[in-house]
């Protein structure tokens, strides 16, 4: 005979209820730990939608996505020169916000050259652009569609390509667009502050400039020379695409892993201590019961696994609903919610943990109950 489940099918609602508010708060933590790698995830697609093996920057800085990064146009011709180099392509990153229709858009957006590394890796629908102006590939998270029309600036571009996923690492949605419309969008004055730059005799400026060098290596070649031979002869800093990634993943978004993980560890400990005291209390409830079946002789092991036993069933139904949960509700979420299969089992094992951490207060209480307390009024 289980004690077990007849404990439980004796009080089904409540135990069915609790496990219900725990799956909500296990679903929390799993849903941080998918944020999270969705977080990464974001921070990593655009770096690697360009597919090249170098990032050419500023000298002094790590890269257009750490700080600012300003270089001349025509760094590009120098890096194609380079040894190993197979292909080169300028680009540059800004954030611009506008409005489409009445709803105001935050946007990321890239400019690249079209047929040079640097533009998008893929696209869904439509196709990509083939005009020098005034065209632009964006993504779904925009929502965009195939021959929207959006203004930028002082002009209005039309969309002819879609993608999927790609953002910055703040949840922006990205737009690419040509190199000259970028830089145009990036250096271009309001008319007054143009007449009045003239009027001082400093003029507009020079407009070509770029934010980093992307650059593909031959076979067989070194990402690292080339990079090496840029930092030493171009007076540059370069950095390999592991290396750009890796300053991502421990600068841009290091701060928020910590956050986020110090916010997962709390819950797992809220989690421990909820499921600690629900035992407890269930344990306080069924005093009787257990004094009873000491006084007929049971062992402690059979006490000690009604309420072990309870336990895990209560963790395991609550880890199921909650992982059910995050997974049907994760398309919904503002940010993109990556969820693993490893991350899941290591909650599970965790969940687990805490239920038999969290079993041993009423283990505690139910081994110091009296048997001469079953026959008292």
């Amino acid at each position: 005979m289980n004690l077990a489940y007849r404990d439980i099918r004796h009080n089904l609602g409540r135990f069915l209820l609790t496990c219900f508010g725990l799956s909500l708060l296990l679903g929390v933590v799993l849903s941080m730990i998918g944020i999270y790698r969705g977080l990464v995830e974001d921070a990593l697609t655009l770096v690697r939608t360009p597919v090249v093996d170098v990032w050419v920057v500023e000298s002094g800085t790590r890269g257009p996505f750490a700080e600012s990064s300003r270089i001349p146009g025509d760094t590009r011709e120098a890096i194609a020169r380079l040894q190993g180099v197979s292909a080169a392509g300028s680009v540059t990153y800004q954030s611009v916000e506008t409005l489409y229709g009445a709803k105001k858009l935050r946007l990321y957006v890239a400019g690249y050259e079209p047929g040079r590394p640097g533009g998008p890796d893929r696209i869904s629908t439509g196709r990509p652009i083939g005009r020098s102006h005034y065209e632009m590939v964006a993504d779904k998270r925009t929502g965009l569609s195939l021959g929207s029309r959006v203004e930028l600036g002082r002009d209005t571009f039309i969309v002819v390509g879609m993608t999927d996923d790609q953002v910055s690492s703040g949840g922006d949605p990205v737009i690419y667009i040509t190199l000259k419309d970028s830089q145009q969008l990036q250096f271009e004055l309001a008319p007054p502050a143009a007449r009045r730059e003239i009027a001082r005799g400093t003029g507009p400026g020079d407009t070509d400039t770029i934010n980093a060098v992307v650059a593909r290596v031959s076979p067989n070649v070194s990402p690292e020379s080339v990079a090496e031979a840029a930092r030493r002869w171009k007076h540059l800093a370069a950095m390999s695409q592991a290396e750009q990634e890796l300053i991502l993943t421990r600068s841009v978004v290091e701060r928020a892993r910590k956050q986020i993980g110090l916010f997962t560890a709390l819950l797992l400990i809220v989690s421990a201590v909820i499921i600690a005291l629900i035992l407890y209390t269930m344990t306080m409830d069924k005093l009787r019961e257990i004094a009873t079946l000491k006084l007929i002789g049971a062992p402690d092991r059979t006490i000690v696994g009604l309420i072990l036993q309870q336990a895990l069933a209560m963790g395991t139904i609550g880890f199921g609903f909650g992982a059910l949960l995050i997974t049907t509700i994760k398309d919904y979420f503002p940010r993109r919610v990556v969820l693993q299969p490893e991350d899941g089992l290591a909650l599970a094992a965790a969940v687990i943990l805490v239920c038999v951490l969290s079993s041993a207060l009423g283990v505690r209480l139910a081994l110091k109950v009296d048997p001469a307390t079953a026959l008292g009024s």
